[in-house]
């Protein structure tokens, strides 16, 4: 009996199926968690059971490649159960979880406890980065044995101060991690202009929101792009731009992409869709790092989107409580606020507005993605072999955001209020429903398992190594004659 004709465990009817290529009408069936057919209903095997997705489009679930969920160490902010749950409510089946927990993720077991936490609570797939940083250098065989999706290095300072590593460590750091094709993702804005401009700004007496933004103007993330390309460039390491926010950064992206430099890039909703005009609104609420910046930076992150210069949309989910949210001094709020349950429905605004189609919302929520970090096509897509991860999305239903309807433990976000076009009423994740009528399906907490082992990056091309400080230490003088 041929595959297609063993029975399979669900037939799909009705929807809409979503590439990044087209819409069409179609059936779907899966079988052991992943899909089997895609095509016309008399071209379908038997199925144990059937679900009727009319008046629904079908997207491959999204993948958020950046998310904090606090656990282990700041679970009154959030856990991976409540963090898990609430990418599910926003159509997100994978997620990547950064190091800045405690303990940081710099040891194979810091790693290894990490991966029980994922393991036991998680309702959707995950991928968990290590720091790569001056304390984790001597630990990379541990964690890239250990099971990570990436590393995350912090050039600049954030929730948890993790310490952000001199050029050279970065240099030597690069060279460590090119030959193993791992992509670094950065967050890239340069300490050192920050710590000096706020201590200068607080003590000038500014605490008001927007001296936030005064201390991280554009210029610190247009430094720290262009010199992680060089080190990449030098190295061959392949890098990632977390949360770019800004039109300025896009010139050393392009630069580097033309000089051949493997970087790929990420932006995030706040920054499309917020601007100074919202600080009145949010106080801060609305502080994060990189800041929300002048509204000029739209335009120029939409185009950047739509020509590729930006391969992705993420998050940066980054909750807090209410209390750690609305403090007077702007200086001692805590960054970031939810969003991996918002993103979905504010993107398909865009859709609903004419903006952009959802076929390019695919692309960038879920194709893109997986691709850059060699998931593709077991993750991102609808197609024969891929997991079947599903978002099933009503792409006109109306809908009002709500910080007190969020699965989320920080009920606390710029969003609040904000009306919406587009919905996902349902989530599945490797054939199995985890959200399904807008409600957490039971039992779906441990479901969701880690991605590593998907994960098959292209050759690594490092570059340089015979000058690589691992090699010029090693090297001892000849002897004189």
């Amino acid at each position: 009996m041929n595959a297609m004709a063993r029975e399979a465990d669900l037939l799909i009817r009705n929807g809409r199926v979503v590439t990044p290529d087209e819409v069409s009408e179609a059936c779907v069936a899966v079988r052991d968690g992943r899909i089997v057919a895609v095509g016309a209903a008399d071209a379908m095997p038997p199925a144990r059971e059937t679900f009727d997705a009319a008046g629904l489009h079908i997207l491959p679930g999204a993948i958020d490649v950046h998310v904090h969920f606090r656990d282990p160490g700041y679970t009154h902010k959030e856990d991976f159960e409540s963090g898990t749950a609430a990418a599910a409510f926003g159509g997100v089946t994978t997620v990547f979880d950064m190091p800045n927990t405690l303990p940081t993720v710099a040891t194979g077991a810091a790693l290894a406890q990490k991966h029980a936490v994922a393991a036991a609570k998680a309702c959707v797939d995950y991928g968990l980065y290590a720091v790569l940083g001056e304390e984790s250098l001597d630990h990379l065989p541990d964690l890239i044995a250990g099971g990570i999706i990436g590393f995350k290095l912090y050039m600049g300072n954030t929730f948890g101060r993790i310490p952000s590593p001199s050029t050279g460590a970065m240099l030597e750091a690069f060279e460590r991690v090119a030959p193993t094709g791992l992509r670094i993702a950065l967050h890239a804005e340069t300490n050192s202009i920050m710590e000096r401009r706020q201590a200068r700004l607080a003590a000038s007496g500014r605490s008001d929101p927007l001296a936030h933004l005064a201390s991280r103007p554009a210029v610190v993330a247009v430094e720290a792009v262009a010199r992680a390309a060089i080190l990449a460039e030098w190295t061959g390491a392949r890098i990632h731009v977390l949360h770019i926010s800004s039109a300025a950064e896009l010139a050393p992206l392009r630069d580097a992409r033309a000089r051949g430099v493997d970087v790929t890039g990420e932006t995030c909703p706040h920054y499309l869709l917020l601007g100074t005009a919202d600080y009145a609104r949010c106080g801060g609420v609305i502080r994060v790092n990189p800041p929300v910046r002048e509204a000029d930076n739209h335009g120029p992150l939409w185009a950047a989107l739509r020509d590729g210069t930006i391969d992705m949309i993420a998050t940066d989910h980054a909750p807090h409580t209410p209390e750690e949210k609305t403090r007077a001094d702007i200086w001692a709020v805590d960054c970031g606020f939810p969003g991996v349950e918002s993103q979905m429905p504010l993107m398909l605004s865009g859709v609903a507005q004419g903006h952009y189609s959802v076929c390019d919302y695919v692309r960038w929520s879920a194709e893109n993605p997986a691709k850059v970090f060699g998931l593709h096509p077991r993750k991102g897509a609808v197609a024969v072999g891929a997991d079947a991860d599903f978002a099933f999305v009503d792409l006109a239903r109306r809908w009002t955001l709500r910080d007190a309807d969020l699965q989320s433990r920080s009920k606390i976000s710029p969003w609040d209020g904000r009306a919406v076009t587009g919905l996902p009423v349902h989530t599945m994740v490797r054939g199995r429903f985890v959200m399904r009528d807008r409600a957490l399906v039971p039992g779906s907490a441990g479901f969701g398992r880690s991605v590593h082992p998907l994960q098959s990056m292209p050759p690594a091309q490092p570059r340089h190594q015979d000058q690589s400080l691992a090699a010029v230490t090693a090297q001892r003088p000849e002897a004189a004659e």
